[in-house]
């Protein structure tokens, strides 16, 4: 049984030599050979049963036929191409990546994210972590959330929420030989740092205590692991109130003393400029907002 349509090859060499009336022009504009493009159109015309150029020494020219046909060709390629864009934007407006430190997304975003993935079941998620800034130019990166001044040329930037810096111990310290009942008890015990967020010997100053070395101890690239190793009673974190309000409430850790101090950064969600948002980025950033809000609620008067 004959197909009902020719092959899409045979009409794209078609509308390419009917436009250019020329068999070498086509071919250079489909990248194959004059051979090619000959081939094809004799095969198209046997399809047809009938002449679609008029061929002449060194001329071509359309048949009568090939005329009338011509314009079904260019629609059928036209509405081809408008259904491939078309898919190709649902495509993109239902997928969302997004970038950010590995310590919030560990503490913060994955211990919350199932909610925004059940919710949204047709966004395909992905999750970048990374301590590098986007450069959004050159990396698939549809939104970035950034801990920082909140200041970033040619983006959008959408204030998320601020922390406090405090410090935090495993409960086995507070009921160990010497519990920090004092911040001059510090001197008892390590000192967890986390490498650019919070500065033991600016919580010591407004803390008045003066007889804790604030330069000893081990060091953390990441905040995350900084934490972690605080729940596991190495020592006592100088930790981001974002990054422990789950384990405070859990019991993992303890906040020893009242004294904190607001971090000189916020988070932030980040975007750029030039590209407006999709819906899947804006239903993303709503979700953000909302469990912030209700991280307030739930955590007010708990770790602050």
């Amino acid at each position: 049984m004959q197909a009902r349509t020719p092959p899409l090859g045979t009409l794209k060499a078609f509308r390419a030599a009917a436009h250019c009336l020329s068999f070498t022009q086509a071919a250079d504009e489909l990248s194959v050979t004059q051979a090619a493009i000959s081939h094809q159109i004799k095969s198209l015309e046997g399809f047809l049963n009938t002449a679609l150029f008029v061929r002449g020494n060194r001329s071509l020219a359309l048949s009568d036929a090939g005329s009338r046909f011509l314009p079904y060709v260019d629609q059928m390629f036209t509405l081809l191409d408008q259904g491939l864009q078309q898919l190709k934007s649902h495509s993109s407006e239902s997928t969302l990546t997004v970038t950010l430190l590995p310590s919030f997304a560990s503490r913060w975003l994955v211990p919350r994210l199932g909610l925004f993935l059940k919710s949204n079941p047709d966004i395909d998620f992905r999750l970048a972590p990374s301590r590098n800034i986007t450069n959004f130019q050159t990396e698939d990166i549809d939104l970035a959330i950034r801990y920082g001044s909140g200041s970033y040329p040619g983006l959008v930037s959408i204030h998320l929420m601020d922390e406090d810096i405090y410090p935090v111990c495993s409960p086995d310290i507070m009921h160990g030989p010497h519990p920090l009942l004092e911040p001059s008890d510090l001197k008892h015990h390590v000192l967890l740092h986390d490498d650019g967020h919070g500065d033991w010997r600016k919580w010591l100053v407004a803390a008045q205590v003066n007889d804790v070395d604030p330069s000893k101890g081990p060091v953390y690239t990441d905040s995350a692991m900084a934490v972690q190793s605080a729940i596991e009673g190495d020592g006592v974190a100088l930790a981001r109130s974002k990054l422990v309000q789950d384990d405070i409430t859990r019991g993992q850790l303890v906040k020893p003393f009242e004294i904190s101090q607001p971090s000189n950064f916020s988070y932030y969600v980040v975007y750029p400029e030039e590209r407006p948002p999709s819906q899947a980025m804006l239903e993303f950033i709503q979700w953000l907002q909302q469990q912030i809000l209700a991280d307030e609620m739930k955590y007010r008067g708990v770790t602050s």
